[in-house]
């Protein structure tokens, strides 16, 4: 099988949980629910970013230093760079200028490619836990 590593993980049925969520008549079981959809997020992006730490661009470590994972109740996510810091240079590394002679690092891609299979397991994981403990079959 050949994987696009352009793409995100798309994970099927995370829509149908999250619908499901919504319609949760005991708002401590939906806050509840909601809650650990985010921590499961939250912790798939650890995943990855703790794999693109050991990968990123160093020169002076202040690129690695920019990145953070976050999770809401829809994604997960790693970025890096900070515009309001004045490091703006994260995409540039990453994507490449070629008209400035920055060639492609693709650091971000790499450590989902490389944790790729650990974050769908975290999130068949978390998933199927969260339809047991929450029925919404």
């Amino acid at each position: 099988m050949i994987v696009d590593r352009r793409l995100p993980v798309r994970i099927e049925g995370l829509n149908e949980v999250r619908r499901a969520i919504r319609h949760i008549t005991d708002d401590l079981d939906r806050d509840g629910a909601r809650a650990a959809l985010k921590d499961l997020n939250q912790k798939a992006a650890i995943i990855v970013q703790n794999k693109t730490l050991g990968i990123v661009p160093r020169r002076t470590g202040r690129l690695a230093s920019t990145l953070r994972a976050s999770g809401t109740q829809k994604t997960a996510r790693v970025r890096a760079g900070y515009n309001r810091q004045g490091y703006q240079y994260a995409g540039p590394i990453h994507f490449g200028w070629h008209a400035r002679g920055i060639y492609p690092q693709p650091f971000l891609y790499e450590a989902l490619d490389a944790r790729r299979n650990q974050v769908i397991a975290v999130y068949d994981e978390g998933i199927n836990g969260l339809i047991k403990k929450y029925d919404l079959d």
